[in-house]
């Protein structure tokens, strides 16, 4: 007698994130349907609440993920789901066991489950450091627990946030890390062409206040007094907070190294990596942090600070100076540039920390939170 194995689940996830330049959102979005997309328990739609991008959403979603087609608009369908239970999610996707959506936002259904992932918090903790459309998330968050949506959170620490500061009941919200992020081969050569020097300083991300870029600057302008090869290189697009860090570099004495790169192609940034002396991720506040552990898988080793989940991700694989010291960076920098044996010790951490960090296990756990999800609904 054959015994039939689970139902092959029906799961739509929030594509948006994969148009446009890629940020860690988007990262995180595109690895994990890749991986749920290779799973023969799960069939796999992408949606995008965009109406400018609707025509591209096909073209960026993995091999074996069918694309929502029918087209939504951001602006009408956000004020409607901040507001009330409906449209539902099932008018674009169809039936479906669980709608999944990828960046603070799920839609209501009619049927099925849904489950958003929170990546930090930052509007509530840090509301200063967010922009208006950020400021929204934690209500549209809120409107989801009401309705009865699960919560995936990207850490052990956002999990706890999620909990204290939004009420939700902790049976309901699961953490789950991410995978470390693939990176293709790439030449050292190729990143000091990249940054124009062959010692540099690298940081990766969207030029945010959040992420404390002048702070760097003004550690950099420490580091670079006895070191004049040494470059900073900050390559990410600029975001909400780009004139703060204008302003840092232009008062920095050795502003001259300072390389503004702007975003970066995937090619671009694994150069940059391999070629890097040291990555520095001074956040002021993290729900999780990718460029950490993409640098430890590289071999690079990393200088963070405390900030939320970060002592949680990178464990003892990173030097962790305490948020917004920039003598203490400043410090962190220098041992490392200058310190082989230190280096090598980084490295080798770095290396066994990253290995704990894969997607397939990943998707494993967020298919386990699925069919939580749509088991509770049933």
């Amino acid at each position: 007698m054959t015994v039939a194995g689970p139902r092959r689940l029906r799961v739509a996830l929030d594509a948006t994130p994969l148009l446009g330049p890629r940020t860690g959102v988007g990262n995180f979005t595109a690895a994990l349907l890749e991986h749920l997309a290779d799973r023969a328990d799960v069939a796999v739609s992408g949606y995008g609440v965009t109406w400018r991008g609707r025509r591209r959403l096909a073209a960026v979603l993995p091999a074996g993920v069918r694309a929502c087609s029918r087209p939504m608009a951001a602006r009408p369908l956000r004020w409607a789901w901040e507001r009330h239970d409906g449209p539902p999610i099932e008018w674009w996707t169809g039936r479906l066991d669980v709608v999944h959506g990828t960046n603070f936002v799920v839609p209501p259904t009619s049927r099925g489950a849904a489950v958003v992932t929170v990546h930090d918090l930052t509007p509530l903790r840090f509301p200063e450091l967010c922009d208006p459309a950020s400021l929204a998330y934690p209500t549209l968050v809120r409107r989801a627990l009401a309705r009865g949506a699960w919560v995936h959170a990207v850490s052990r620490f956002v999990a706890s946030e999620v909990v204290d500061l939004l009420g939700a009941d902790p049976d309901r919200v699961v953490a789950v890390h991410s995978g470390v992020p693939a990176l293709r081969p790439a030449d050292r050569a190729d990143g000091h062409r990249l940054a124009g020097a062959d010692r540099y300083v690298l940081a990766l991300g969207t030029v945010e206040p959040r992420k404390d870029l002048p702070g760097l600057v003004q550690a950099f302008d420490t580091v670079a007094a006895a070191r004049p090869e040494l470059r900073l290189v900050l390559a990410g697009p600029d975001g909400w907070g780009s004139e703060a860090l204008a302003q840092a570099v232009d008062v920095a004495r050795h502003r001259d190294r300072v390389v503004r790169l702007g975003w970066v192609g995937v090619d671009q940034r694994a150069a940059l990596l391999a070629g890097a002396s040291v990555l520095a991720y001074p956040s002021r506040y993290e729900g999780f942090g990718f460029p950490p552990l993409e640098a430890m898988a590289i071999g690079v080793p990393v200088v963070a600070t405390t900030a939320g989940a970060l002592p949680e991700v990178v464990g003892d694989a990173a030097t962790l100076v305490p948020v917004g010291d920039v003598d203490a960076l400043a410090g962190a920098l220098a041992a490392l540039l200058d310190d082989p044996q230190l280096r090598a010790t980084h490295v080798e951490a770095g290396h066994r920390r990253v290995a704990g960090y894969d997607w397939d296990r990943t998707a494993v756990a967020m298919v386990e939170l699925y069919r939580r999800a749509a088991g509770d609904r049933s």
